[in-house]
């Protein structure tokens, strides 16, 4: 009753409003006629006695077609309206202004014919909001227009009313939009949720009302309805989370078929939604490792105490929905719809799930360049973060040279956050290349790249401050400026031990003529004025004769470099100081003259400033920390991904920002719906209700089609408006002899029922029973975890109630990926279990063997190995490419050879205490190994220390993911105190990274890693001394590293000289002629690149080591192992 006496309420405000309008135009009317004609006065082209002839005629000419047009829209016949009102709509689309025609269009718009009435429909949504009075005129005949039979019209009629941005209508606009809101039509519908928009902006007073018509309107279960009231939604009630609860489940499951640009703003909306109604899932990565390493001597009570607290992560089965079901629009050809589910995906999935989202992402980078700006500022956030997803996609960052500058800026971001110890050697080279880019803005960014890579990776460190001194002779100014910035922040991070690369600054001194390179240089001599005592006052006598001539910023660190060295050198800088304080003392700059005045006041001792000047040295020559390098997309993941905000990296109006994860979920029970079961005894082709449809006239089938074939669905599938199966429940009924055998099949097997009885919503009863009771027989078995659960603890979950064909098409990858992730955890639990599973699964590819190419499968986006590819050819250096040095090939007589000598160390895999009686050591053979040549061999002993044997020892998970392992067979039975020995081949990717895995047992688990020295990761080679000299003439410069050590006396012969070097990598002996040197070569297992040992020894028992390889990080590790070594007795 409240509700109905509230409607008349309205009609009441509206039938005022009316009467309102019609007197403003009517006394608008009255008038009307002599401003026309004074408006067609002004238009002839005989008053612009000012205007040129061409102005004259081409006004002469608009007035001519205008009066024509007027014509034909006055005429009699419908055919001349209808084709006048044809250039009309072409002159808009030209973007011509039409608003003279307003009052010739207007008088049309009670017109019966239907396409001439939505042309001026057309012609009034463009220009009512210019002409405001002059589009009263007709509200009256808009409201006849909301009762037309024809949907076109009514939603027509509805579009032109909204965009009227009179205050006036307001009343009738909402009576509009409600009884919009409750059309047969989802077209008109949706019209509806677009104007409570228009109005909302115009009037927000009537935000209560406007909610109620947007809870309405979210409870409607058609596609083309959904985008547009969530739209409505996030402008008029973003902060309303209540009113999505009962229609999660329905989105999640209509998103499928909902249109693209409805899509991007469902997901948007859902994105916020389930940051406040779902548990962090992020937060299950650190309880892996943490349950195998407890303290020895733990109490049983502190053990209780931590299981209790480290409860396993059990996702909400509403948040695995909505993964799901957003999952199969990474295949969308809309480029805005992609990079939503990927910015939900890295907001909402848990983080070993995000990497599937790379793919996808990397395929957008084909678009076009406003795509892929937005795409790879997204990259770069993500890569700082998360930087193995897209490592094995390197390639897809290398900068073309058709690239705009700001493209190019961005992908050499990704890569400088890629760089990791493996695969630093291909960026620095794929770097030199950049530096000799024409476009110099693009050069200073890989300089700063340079800088970077060697700031965050300690072991190429040395080899990129060489290449930058190279740089310094270049004759790009602007390339020499930005190195000397970069080497001036690497020598901070290591001053002691590059005097000699200050030198050679000082050196080039005098060529160097851009400001901020000279001021950099200046503040090193200064700095570190300590190192070179003769060379610094040398450039400051140069200074002090160029110092009228320099920039501001040149003389400030001048005048810095003068105080210095007067501290630190006063008797030869005294003059030269107080010579350089004069002439800033009256230099027109003041802030080199206020700078002058202060160091004047601090280093020269007076009887007034005798307290400063004791702290002068600690004041200007305290140590300074090193410059942190760091990404300018460091902190932009404060802001969503995706978002305006996040690409400007600052706060726009209407950014909603994402909350935080809640400790505790809330209740999931409000998104349950109460579910009226329908009549079994009517036919499938009645409603909900159970009452018949009446007939709609074939104007009413306008996208209306698919609403009523969801409406008739809904007595035989599963609801999409409530989330929860209503046909589950017949299917358990139908075929309880089935489901009853295993009960955690139930919600399974009903689901896939239900997505059965959509497909045959056609079919007669009998033959829908009969194919329900058979489907459970037909399908594959899955045993559902908690992970991939398709329903919660009622069983409320339905699948997507989506049309046939849509469903068909997106079916494919995701029963596929469902259930090989089913397969995967169940892995562990026998060998029987899935050959059962294997036999099950057999029908089902049977079926779909003619399976839809997938736009992510394309051979295209095949990753590359994480390390360099395997070759026999040497790939250049960056040194050797700034040298000029060209590519040739390596020597076919380098062969690979025996050990020199292999060590007996093992060391501890798993401890006896640990492993709860399994006892696990591994040593490194040095042998080839026999199960693909890029691995290392690795041997394990296996003991068992217990009174009982154990049982199924075999390897489990392994970390990184895309570690390729060789494991050992499963050892069915090892007795008590028995041993065992087992050969594992591990690609370590020439990296000393760990590699992880599962130790396990029939009982338990644990977790072990096999962490390689660098030495281990080489194979000894056979070759000439001449072929040594040549292969080490192609591997200078950053390929290069060199250290001069103090040897023990008992290592200066030949024979202890190639013990120690052999102990710590395997590497063969090459002959000599010279008797104090020696030489030793080898290649990398995993990319077969030449490692060359060179160990010269020199007077007073020093040795000089040279190692060259093109593994830079590689080299200056195995450096460090062969110091050590040698040095030591």
């Amino acid at each position: 009753m409240n509700g109905h006496r509230g409607f008349s309420v309205l009609r009441s405000e509206a039938a005022g409003a009316v009467r309102t309008a019609l007197v403003s135009a009517e006394n608008l009317q009255l008038t009307l006629k002599t401003e026309l004609s004074q408006e067609e006065q002004h238009l002839t082209p005989h008053t612009h006695t000012n205007g040129g002839p061409d102005e004259t005629h081409t006004k002469g000419y608009c007035t001519e077609v205008n009066e024509d047009l007027k014509e034909m829209l006055e005429s009699n016949k419908e055919s001349l309206k209808l084709e006048a009102m044809k250039r009309v709509v072409g002159l808009i689309a030209k973007g011509k202004n039409a608003s003279e025609l307003f009052p010739a269009v207007v008088k049309n718009v009670a017109s019966k014919n239907i396409e001439l009435k939505k042309l001026v429909y057309v012609y009034l949504v463009r220009y009512a909001e210019e002409q405001q009075d002059l589009a009263l005129l007709s509200i009256s005949t808009f409201q006849r227009a909301l009762k037309d039979p024809n949907q076109l019209i009514r939603a027509s009629a509805l579009r032109v009313l909204s965009s009227i941005r009179v205050p006036i209508i307001v009343p009738i606009m909402m009576l509009a939009i409600k009884e919009a809101a409750s059309d047969m039509s989802p077209y008109v519908r949706k019209t509806s949720a677009h104007a409570i928009q228009k109005l909302y902006s115009l009037d927000q007073d009537q935000k209560e009302l406007l909610i109620e018509v947007i809870e309405k309107l979210l409870k409607d279960k058609s596609t083309l309805v959904a985008g547009s009231v969530v739209m409505a939604f996030e402008e008029v009630c973003p902060d309303r989370i209540d009113l999505i609860h009962k229609n999660y489940r329905k989105l999640c499951n209509l998103l499928v078929d909902v249109e693209e640009w409805g899509q991007v703003v469902i997901i948007s909306m859902l994105t916020r939604y389930a940051r406040t109604q779902f548990t962090n899932p992020w937060k299950e990565e650190g309880v892996f490792d943490e349950r195998n390493e407890r303290a020895f001597y733990e109490s049983d009570e502190e053990k209780t105490r931590d299981e209790t607290e480290a409860k396993p992560y059990m996702m909400d089965p509403d948040h695995r929905l909505l993964l799901r079901n957003t999952k199969p629009l990474l295949q969308s050809r809309n480029t805005a719809v992609v990079m939503s589910v990927a910015q939900l995906y890295w907001h909402l999935a848990p983080k070993n799930e995000v990497s599937i989202i790379t793919k996808s992402l990397v395929r957008l980078l084909r678009s076009h360049r406003e795509v892929q700006y937005i795409v790879l500022q997204n990259i770069a956030t993500m890569s700082i973060q998360r930087k193995g997803m897209f490592e094995p996609y390197m390639k897809s960052f290398y900068v073309r040279s058709t690239d705009a500058t700001h493209i190019k800026s961005l992908k050499l971001e990704i890569l400088t956050s890629l760089a990791n110890e493996a695969n630093i050697s291909t960026i620095l080279r794929e770097f030199q290349t950049y530096v000799k880019s024409q476009d110099k803005q693009f050069a200073a960014g890989t300089i700063q790249a340079i800088g970077r890579c060697a700031t965050n990776i300690s072991e190429v460190t040395d080899t990129c401050l060489n290449g930058l001194v190279l740089l310094l002779s270049n004759r790009d100014e602007t390339v020499v400026a930005e190195s000397v910035v970069v080497i001036r922040k690497l020598l901070q991070i290591q001053p002691t031990q590059h005097s000699d690369i200050i030198k050679h600054m000082a050196q080039l001194f005098d060529n160097i003529t851009v400001p901020m390179a000279r001021a950099s240089i200046l503040w090193l001599m200064g700095e570190y004025c300590e190192r070179v005592p003769k060379i610094a006052p040398d450039v400051l006598r140069k200074m002090a004769k160029s110092f009228t001539s320099e920039e501001d910023i040149v003389k400030l660190q001048t005048v810095n470099l003068a105080a210095k060295l007067y501290l630190t050198n006063s008797k030869q800088t005294k003059l030269l100081t107080q010579y350089i304080l004069n002439l800033g003392k009256y230099d027109q700059n003041y802030d080199i003259r206020d700078r002058t005045r202060f160091i004047r006041q601090l280093i020269v001792p007076n009887d007034k400033n005798g307290a400063l000047s004791k702290y002068a040295h600690r004041i200007l020559l305290a140590p300074k920390p090193a410059p942190v390098l760091e990404s300018a997309y460091k902190d932009r993941d404060r802001y969503q991904l995706g978002t305006l905000s996040h690409t400007i990296n600052t706060k726009a109006s209407g950014y909603l920002e994402l909350s935080d994860w809640p400790a505790v979920a809330p209740d999931q029970s409000v998104r349950n719906v109460e579910v009226i079961e329908p009549v079994k005894e009517w036919a499938p082709s009645l409603g909900k209700t159970g009452k018949s449809k009446p007939a709609k006239s074939s104007d009413d089938k306008f996208y209306s089609d698919s609403g009523e074939e969801e409406e008739e669905k809904g007595s035989g599938s599963s609801s999409s408006e409530d989330g929860s199966s209503s046909s589950s429940e017949e299917s358990g009924s139908d075929a309880e002899s089935h489901v009853q055998k295993n009960s955690s099949q139930s919600s399974e097997e009903s689901d896939k029922s239900s997505s059965q009885s959509e497909k045959s919503s056609s079919e007669s009863d009998s033959e829908k029973k009969e194919r329900k009771t058979k489907t459970p027989l037909q399908k594959k078995t899955v045993k559902p975890t908690a992970k991939d659960s398709d329903s919660d603890e009622n069983g409320n979950i339905a699948k997507e109630a989506n049309s046939s064909s849509a469903e068909e098409s997106y079916s494919d990858s995701d029963s596929d990926s469902e259930s090989d992730s089913d397969t995967h955890t169940d892995s562990d639990s026998g060998t029987e279990h899935k050959k059962e599973t294997k036999s099950k699964a057999k029908p089902k590819v049977e079926v779909k063997s003619t399976k839809e190419v997938s736009l992510l499968d394309l051979g295209d986006f095949t990753p590359a190995p994480v390390t360099q590819h395997k070759s026999s050819v040497l790939s250049p250096s960056l040194l050797g490419d700034l040298e000029g040095l060209s590519l040739s090939n390596v020597s076919s007589i380098i062969q690979v050879s025996g050990p020199a000598f292999v060590p007996e160390k093992s060391h501890d895999l798993l401890h006896r205490m640990t492993g709860k009686g399994l006892s696990a050591q591994y040593q490194f053979p040095r042998q080839p190994c026999l199960y693909q040549p890029t691995m290392v061999s690795v041997q394990i002993s296996l003991t068992n220390t217990t009174d009982h044997p154990l049982e199924q020892i075999h390897i489990g998970d392994r970390s990184p993911t895309g570690l390729n392992m060789h494991c050992f067979n499963t050892i069915e039975c090892l007795e008590p105190e028995a041993s065992v020995t087992v050969f594992m081949g591990i690609d370590f990717n020439d990296s000393t990274q760990a590699a992880n895995f599962q130790l396990c047992t029939k009982e338990d688990h644990f977790s072990v890693s096999i962490q390689p020295a660098i030495g281990e990761l080489l194979l000894p080679i056979t070759m000439t001394e001449l072929d040594f000299r040549k292969e080490k003439g192609k591997l200078l410069g950053m390929n290069e590293s060199s250290a001069t050590i103090t040897m023990a006396a008992e290592n200066m012969t030949s024979q202890p000289i190639s013990r120690p070097v052999a102990t710590v990598a395997n590497l063969g002996v090459v002959p000599s002629s010279q008797g104090n040197v020696h030489r030793f070569a080898g290649k990398t297992a995993s990319s077969r690149a030449v490692v060359l040992v060179t160990v010269e020894l020199r007077e007073s028992s020093t040795a000089l080591i040279t190692i060259n390889t093109e593994k830079s990080v590689m080299g200056s590790m195995l450096l460090r192992d062969l110091k050590l070594a040698l040095a030591q007795a």
